[in-house]
């Protein structure tokens, strides 16, 4: 017989076409880099998380659930308890005010009648929220104030 070797017929059935290759990997591909962006878009709004003022968090609160509480640093309520700080942040618009307990890092410009934010839980056994370790941060107004014209 010839000096070729002769291929079974499932042999040839079992190859596929180059060019459909291509288009079955472009086709999963895709479909990943769809999934993936998809994820992420979904990540990055699910973990954006809004201000809340002290009204809002009066009226909202759930203990267990952080929340990130904005406001100015009532006169008059800053005092030390060992390594904590207790204050109040008043709310922009209303009389009303809530008391934090914070510990962690204090920023040098933190002072009462500052805007701060700080990330906060309510407890469930005291009517103080208990702020997150480091997360306290001041609001700089000189850099939403016009400067002085020389």
């Amino acid at each position: 017989m010839g000096g070729g070797r002769s291929v079974p017929v499932w042999e040839n059935r079992d190859r596929m076409d180059p060019s459909r290759k291509r288009v079955i990997r472009l086709t999963v591909a895709l479909s990943a880099a769809v999934l993936l962006a998809s994820a992420l878009i979904y990540v990055s709004f699910s973990t954006g998380r809004d201000e809340v003022t002290a009204s809002q968090l009066l009226h909202d609160a759930k203990p267990g659930r952080s929340y990130i509480l904005a406001g100015t640093v009532l006169l008059g309520s800053v005092r030390h308890d060992g390594s904590a700080l207790l204050f109040r942040i008043r709310d922009p618009k209303l009389a009303l005010s809530v008391p934090v307990r914070y510990t962690g890092i204090i920023p040098d410009p933190f002072a009462a009648g500052r805007a701060v934010m700080v990330t906060v839980q309510e407890q469930s056994a005291s009517p103080t929220f208990v702020g997150e370790q480091n997360s306290l941060t001041t609001k700089c107004p000189s850099k939403y104030q016009a400067q002085a014209q020389s």
